[in-house]
């Protein structure tokens, strides 16, 4: 699936969450050891300026995890670089890789589905 990809590594993170750069080096490092090359990455934070620190930890949308401007921000970077994977570090569900995808223009993965071991 990453073999001799362009990648994108795309990640929603808790704006009290300190280690996203951490958690983006680990992935990043899975991928180019599945010989995937990572071109971009694109980081959402979600601090309490949007909705308050009980909302920390929700996606922005439940169609596509981002806020719709970090969606299309991401879209343009995917489509202008020529990603053929974007990776999440969250979890996705299936109609999320599906609504990403077509807004991307790339296959779409979360990291429930890419770990290591495939």
């Amino acid at each position: 699936m990453l073999a001799g990809a362009d990648v994108a590594l795309v990640g929603l993170f808790s704006g009290r969450d300190s280690e996203f750069g951490a958690k983006l080096d680990v992935l990043a490092a899975s991928v180019e050891a599945h010989g995937g090359r990572v071109v971009s990455r694109h980081v959402q934070r979600r601090g309490v300026s949007h909705g308050g620190a009980s909302k920390m930890a929700v996606p922005f949308s439940r169609q596509t995890l981002l806020s719709p401007g970090k969606a299309r921000e991401v879209a343009q970077a995917c489509r202008a670089a020529g990603v053929g994977v974007a990776v999440f570090v969250n979890p996705l569900t299936e109609r999320q890789r599906a609504v990403l995808g077509d807004m991307f223009g790339c296959l779409v993965v979360g990291g429930d589905l890419f770990t290591p071991s495939q």
